[in-house]
C-alpha cells in the first residue's frame, strides 16, 4: 500500500474525490459572473470619485468636502476643506436648522502642442443638521486657503438647555 492510497481525494481507487469548492463555484456561469464583477471592481476602484454614476454619489465622492464639526456651549463651528475652489464657487445656506454647503468646480486643461485637452465639472452639496437654535444674524463664514469655516453662535435658549448629566460609578 502506498501513501497515495491513504489520501481520500486522490481518486486512484475509483472513489469520487470530495470537492473543496462551493456548489456555485462548480457552475461556470456563476463563476464567470463573479470574476467579471471582480475585474470591474478592481479596474474602477482607483477612479471611484471621478465617475459619479459608478459611486452613486456626488462627482467628488460621497464625503467631499471633508467636514469637521465642533460644538461647545456657545457656538457650533463647521470647517470644510475645499481645495482648488474659490470663494465665488461656494454657497452657504441655513434653512430650518440645516446648514447646507454647496459648490461647483470647473477645471479645464489644454495643451495645444500635444493636442490634449481635459475638462472636469463637478458639484457637491453637504447638509448638516445643527440640532440647536442659532443666532442667524450673527453667523460668520470665512474662506481662506481652501478652507471654509462657518461659525454659528447658539441662541441664549439653546445655551440654557444644556444639561450636565452626572456619571455614577
Amino acid at each position: 500500500m502506498s501513501v497515495r492510497d491513504l489520501i481520500p481525494w486522490s481518486g486512484n481507487n475509483g472513489h469520487k474525490a470530495p470537492s473543496l469548492l462551493r456548489d456555485d463555484d462548480r457552475d461556470p456561469f456563476l463563476s464567470l459572473h463573479r470574476e467579471v464583477n471582480r475585474l470591474f471592481d478592481d479596474a474602477f476602484r482607483g477612479f471611484g470619485s471621478n465617475f459619479p454614476s459608478l459611486t452613486g454619489r456626488s462627482g467628488f465622492g460621497g464625503g467631499w468636502p471633508n467636514v469637521e464639526i465642533s460644538d461647545n456651549e456657545k457656538e457650533i463651528t463647521v470647517t470644510a476643506e475645499v481645495p482648488g475652489l474659490e470663494e465665488k464657487d461656494i454657497e452657504v445656506l441655513l434653512n430650518d436648522g440645516v446648514l447646507t454647503l454647496k459648490g461647483e468646480k470647473h477645471s479645464e486643461t489644454e495643451d495645444k502642442d500635444r493636442q490634449f485637452s481635459e475638462r472636469y465639472y463637478g458639484r457637491f452639496e453637504r447638509r448638516i443638521p445643527l440640532g440647536a437654535e442659532v443666532k442667524e444674524d450673527n453667523i460668520d463664514a470665512r474662506f481662506r486657503n481652501g478652507v471654509l469655516t462657518v461659525t454659528l453662535p447658539k441662541s441664549e435658549q439653546a445655551q440654557s438647555q444644556v444639561k450636565r448629566i452626572a456619571i455614577k460609578s
